[in-house]
């Protein structure tokens, strides 16, 4: 049997791929994957990695020395690897869908909780404080959702908003005017969108053109009643600018699933320590913020699909084919 590496590993990864595992020896490191815990790949043609392992030149000079040939990615993004230094070296295969409904459920179960207060009613409630002073929402019918990337994860969101009665701008550099006629959603530019928009949800990956889409000039753009969503990657999103524009009161409230500087602390428990983090530190003290721990992803059915396809794609690969179906490519 081929032996594979995990890193960063929970037990419900654990769990999901030891039901599907027919063909691999799999051995689970809960630490993430760095230049001091490469070593722990030592006998592993593959090493399976999650969003937060770094997978810098270093790391990728550590598995190559110790003979690892194929990089699991058990996640849709990519942008933790140094793709140019990874090129030749190593063949990575990613998961690059699960369940587009898991991320778009729990962007707008963020959306609802910040509007209805949610979060704040519940913790009354369990002080037997029954008041519902200060917990206004708004109709989410006939607002405007904004959304930027309509891909899998934001069609399925487009869907759920058109179920509560919105309309829908979206931004896409590569539109699907099929889907925008389909679903009854109309493509804009950046500028109208953050403009109009009530409620703005990222739906994207990270690239050079959408780091820090949302910025200090976006954010001005915006009207002071908007809600921004964030279920996709941290640094779409300046978070000191985000920051600003909420303690000004240029936007009204902010439901963010990532962090730009999430690497260390999230899926960790970190309740026990004090967090350098100031920009995180304040967020997560504002009554108009709701921060969940990169967990938009964490249903029964996406954790299925991961395992299914990762053990999918190590099969293929181990098979000696020569083209894979989930390639990430340098350049691509």
């Amino acid at each position: 049997m081929e032996r594979i590496a995990f890193f960063d590993t929970k037990p419900y990864d654990r769990e999901h791929f030891d039901k599907l595992n027919r063909s691999f020896d799999i051995h689970y490191f809960e630490d993430k994957l760095s230049p001091e815990t490469a070593a722990l790949a030592d006998g592993c043609r593959a090493v399976c990695a999650f969003v937060n392992d770094c997978l810098d030149s270093r790391v990728i000079e550590e598995l190559v020395k110790r003979g690892v040939k194929l990089l699991l990615m058990r996640c849709a993004g990519y942008n933790n690897i140094d793709l140019k230094y990874a090129s030749g070296k190593l063949t990575i295969l990613r998961v690059p869908a699960y369940s587009p409904y898991a991320v778009a459920e729990h962007a707008m179960a963020l959306i609802l909780l910040l509007n209805r207060k949610i979060h704040k009613s519940y913790l009354r409630t369990r002080d037997y404080n029954f008041s519902i002073n200060g917990l206004t929402g708004f109709d989410l019918h006939g607002k405007t959702a904004g959304v930027i990337g309509t891909g899998k994860i934001g069609q399925v969101f487009i869907d759920i908003c058109k179920g509560f009665g919105m309309s829908v701008l979206a931004y896409d550099p590569f539109p699907n005017e099929k889907a925008a006629a389909e679903k009854g959603f109309e493509y804009t530019d950046k500028d109208r969108l953050f403009s109009e928009s009530d409620i703005i949800s990222l739906h994207c990956p990270l690239t050079k053109n959408t780091r820090y889409i949302i910025d200090e000039d976006s954010l001005r753009k915006m009207k002071s009643t908007a809600y921004i969503v964030n279920t996709s990657r941290g640094k779409l999103i300046d978070s000191e600018a985000l920051l600003r524009a909420l303690r000004e009161k240029r936007i009204a409230a902010a439901g963010l699933d990532v962090y730009e500087e999430e690497t260390d602390v999230f899926y960790e428990d970190r309740s026990g320590d004090i967090i350098d983090d100031e920009t995180l530190s304040l967020l997560i003290s504002m009554p108009n913020v709701i921060i969940t721990s990169h967990q938009a992803f964490l249903t029964e059915e996406a954790l299925n699909a991961i395992a299914q396809v990762t053990l999918s794609n190590a099969e293929e690969f181990f098979s000696g084919t020569e083209k894979f179906t989930n390639e990430v490519v340098y350049g691509m």
